[in-house]
């Protein structure tokens, strides 16, 4: 990880290349000015500074950037006007667009002064070339080739500007990103030379006058495209940002009963929403700890642990777009490069569970649509975090209901009967010299007596080791224990599993094992059955857990009867289990026709089984 003062040096770095580019910009702009003419035909300046404004407004969003259709007017208006209008006018169009898009100081005067530097340089590059070569070994036209040159130095004069910014600043630029921000200009390119070459050829062929309806006419489709092709890219983005939305939420209900559940954001959050530091904090147990972390963010550092504590007074998402007059709730979190700042309470019936902070290196860089898609992340976290609570609260739960359960078999079953073979064994004791045989016979019934508690004592201790699921997983547990019962009964067993394994609690896999075995008890004491089928289906909703066995069958009338007189019965244990997780129990069953026993634990079982209630989140 890069340090503090190697981000900030490079940062430094950044902003001076682009004052640098901007004061150059800027003397330029002043120069173009002093040597202008006033122009001729002031419509048709009119009507290609509305076509520039439109075309620089609507670009075709790339990476970090745009890449705007603009360029065939720009070179139109050199060729009618010169070359000190299109710095003007060229200059001051962008400059308005930036201030309409709310675009920071230094970002304002950087993008109209590199485009401006960049058509002069090509416009110098060409005549220079020009001066060099013969006419007469040209194998296009000399204003064709002249334009081609333009064109192609302006493209690559302009993307080697904003190339170096972006490798100078601290955050990543991966070769990946490149190529699709070039693609992106190279389209851009392709069309404007295509559309120059037709009005140079067009210009040539002595159609009449060119008046202003003729360049509206003839610069209309372009403009049309420019703004269809924004459209596209907008809605495109918007259908990106909901996939990643889809991608994140089904992660994290995929891996919700898992410790590792706060990971699948990891890969999706960048398409959802571009940052370059994230952190969520998550309140347990009253104190507000980091669960999740990514890019430049400053670990383990002690004001940090101080500035969370406000956390729990922020009930709305707070946008911080200029560190240097807002540093935001945790600045010392972050690395200086940081410039802007969203914090998103992770809300729920009014508690806060956490929060979800968010950070780029550019200021006033957080739209309205980037807030928004912030704030429904939080929402959709407010959720999970609730349920991984409730999950972890029913798992203890449940663990202290065995605990109690183990105490109170000891208590009822070990403990009265060492407490009544200890009474015997000193009844035997006293009377062992009067009357010898009943002694005898009370020391071998006190013994048969230990010998149980015994056994009871290893169960219980057998019970209190960690279950076998959470040792091998539910699979192998499964698998194992049909071996087992294969080797002692000799009964024909088949195991199938279907659709792609999903991640179970530990409480819901030790209750599926333990209605799997004590089906498999039922089976082995009544059925007579000869074969049996296990299935195991992960399904688009819920998880089924079938048993199939070929045996006599039952009445489930009797078996329910039998329950109530019978708390210790198994149709009745299971019931209770699978209520446990808002699991569905069916018992399928007639006299001489087998036995099916179908488990079915719903998504919401996989959780905790606990209702949603996601219509309670808000931002």
């Amino acid at each position: 990880m890069v340090d503090n003062s190697q981000l900030q040096k490079k940062e430094t770095l950044a902003n001076l290349f682009l004052r640098s580019v901007s004061i150059l910009g800027l003397i330029t702009f002043g120069i173009a000015i002093y040597i202008a003419e006033v122009p001729d035909n002031l419509i048709v300046l009119l009507l290609f500074v509305l076509f520039l404004f439109i075309t620089e407004f609507f670009p075709m969003a790339v990476w970090k950037g745009h890449s705007s259709l603009s360029f065939p007017l720009v070179f139109t208006l050199y060729l009618i006007y010169g070359l000190p209008i299109v710095v003007i006018v060229y200059g001051l169009i962008v400059l308005t667009v930036n201030i309409a898009q709310r675009r920071p100081l230094r970002i304002l005067f950087f993008n109209p002064s590199q485009l401006v530097l960049s058509f002069i340089a090509a416009i110098q590059l060409s005549r220079f070339i020009h001066g060099i070569i013969n006419p007469e070994e040209l194998f296009l036209p000399v204003t064709m080739l002249s334009m081609l040159m333009i064109t192609v130095f302006y493209f690559v004069i302009n993307n080697i500007f904003v190339d170096l910014v972006l490798l100078i600043r601290p955050q990543v630029y991966p070769v990946r990103l490149w190529l699709k921000k070039f693609n992106s200009e190279l389209i851009s390119a392709f069309i404007s030379i295509s559309y120059i070459a037709i009005m140079l050829i067009l210009g040539n062929q002595n159609r009449g006058v060119v008046d202003v309806y003729s360049y509206f006419f003839f610069f209309s489709p372009l403009v049309g495209l420019a703004l269809l092709s924004s459209f596209i890219v907008r809605i495109q983005s918007e259908r990106n940002r909901l996939n990643a939305l889809f991608n994140i939420s089904t992660e994290l209900n995929r891996l919700l009963p898992s410790k590792d559940w706060v990971e699948s954001i990891r890969s999706s959050l960048n398409e959802f929403v571009e940052a370059d530091a994230t952190v969520l904090w998550v309140k347990e147990d009253g104190q507000w700890k980091v669960r999740f972390q990514h890019g430049q963010v400053i670990k383990g550092k002690g004001e940090c642990i101080k500035e969370v504590r406000h956390f729990e007074e922020v009930k709305d998402t707070l946008v911080f777009q200029d560190r240097k007059k807002d540093p935001g709730l945790t600045p010392t979190c972050f690395n200086k490069a940081m410039k802007a700042f969203v914090y998103a309470p992770i809300v729920l019936e009014g508690n806060s569970l956490g929060m979800l902070a968010v950070a780029r290196t550019r200021s006033k860089s957080f739209r309205n649509e980037d807030v928004q898609s912030i704030a429904t992340l939080a929402n959709q976290l407010a959720v999970v975090i609730k349920t991984r609570m409730l999950i972890v609260e029913q798992e203890k739960r449940t663990l202290l209901e065995e605990r109690n359960r183990i105490a109170r078999d000891i208590h009822d079953g070990v403990a009265q009967s060492l407490a009544g073979a200890v009474m015997k064994l000193e009844t035997a004791e006293r009377k062992f010299y009067q009357k010898p045989p009943e002694s005898h016979h009370l020391v071998k019934d006190s013994l048969a007596k230990l010998r149980l508690s015994l056994t009871e004592i290893r169960q219980s201790i057998y019970a209190l080791r960690p279950y076998e699921t959470e040792r091998v997983g539910l699979k192998q547990a499964v698998l194992k224990r049909i071996d087992v019962i294969k080797q002692e009964t000799g009964l024909d067993i088949s195991y199938e599993e279907r659709g792609n394994p999903i991640f179970l609690s530990t409480m819901v896999e030790k209750i599926m094992f333990d209605i799997f075995q004590e089906s498999f008890q039922n089976i082995i004491k009544h059925a007579e059955a000869s074969k049996v089928n296990v299935l195991l289906s992960y399904q688009k909703e819920h998880v089924l857990l079938k048993v199939t066995d070929n045996g006599i069958g039952f009445s489930l009338l009797d078996a329910m009867v039998k329950a109530k007189n019978d708390p210790h019965f198994g149709i009745l244990s299971m019931n209770e289990q699978a209520d446990k997780v808002g699991a569905v129990l069916q018992i399928d069953s007639k006299e001489g026709k087998g036995t099916e026993i179908n488990l079915t634990i719903p998504k919401l079982g996989f959780e905790g089984g606990m209702e949603d209630d996601q219509r309670h989140a808000r931002g």
